[in-house]
């Protein structure tokens, strides 16, 4: 098998399929927005970025009018402004975020990914559905090459990457801007999420953010 076609190969098995339906719930809201709004994506949001990348960003699920409209993550809503600025500034992109998919944005060593990867009501998924869906963070994760920095947007995001690394909250709990060394090397870096609410609500600032993206320039070095 030639490299191109290893790399091809790792790629798809870290995606669902376009018309999942391991989640039944899940699945009937995606056919709803279908109809609602058949211009739209409306399938399982796949990773952006190189999958090479050694840092993997890892959020919560699409937005329904954000990554669920747009077909990549964290693009048409308020948190990818916050998200893809910070990542600009600090090297991580080429700085051509518009919020469509034809912006020409390129991130450079980072991909971004939703350890859910299809839209949820009210923004919620429920505990069975984040199971469900983390054998596509596995292969995020844990396939070669391996991301050697871990950011995980929000506590739900946080622990379930904590689920795939096999450990338990106490040994990395949640925590803005909190640093935790693997025994492989590997580090997982928690942030508050880059939402609406946090930002309006002054929970994370910008600065707070972009304290999260020096850390990781740091493990980077």
């Amino acid at each position: 098998m030639t490299t191109e076609s290893s790399s091809s190969s790792a790629e798809n098995r870290c995606q669902p399929d376009p018309d999942c339906q391991l989640c039944p719930r899940l699945a009937e809201f995606l056919g709803e927005q279908r109809l609602r709004q058949p211009a739209w994506h409306n399938r399982p949001v796949a990773a952006f970025g190189d999958r090479n990348a050694s840092l993997l960003v890892v959020g919560l699920a699409p937005g329904v009018s954000g990554a669920n409209r747009t077909g990549r993550p964290f693009t048409g809503d308020f948190a990818g402004k916050v998200l893809y600025s910070a990542l600009a500034r600090h090297g991580w992109s080429n700085d051509r975020f518009d919020e469509r998919v034809d912006d020409g944005l390129e991130l450079s060593d980072c991909r971004i990914v939703n350890a859910v990867r299809c839209v949820p009501p009210a923004n919620r998924p429920t505990g069975a559905e984040i199971r469900t869906c983390r054998r596509f963070l596995v292969d995020e994760i844990e396939a070669e090459p391996r991301p050697g920095i871990l950011l995980t947007l929000g506590r739900i995001a946080h622990l379930t990457v904590l689920r795939v690394l096999g450990m338990k909250d106490r040994e990395a709990p949640f925590a803005h801007a909190a640093v935790v060394g693997l025994a492989d090397g590997r580090h997982v870096v928690s942030s508050y999420h880059c939402s609406r609410y946090n930002v309006n609500t002054g929970r994370l600032t910008e600065a707070m953010f972009d304290d999260v993206m020096t850390l990781i320039d740091r493990l980077r070095a």
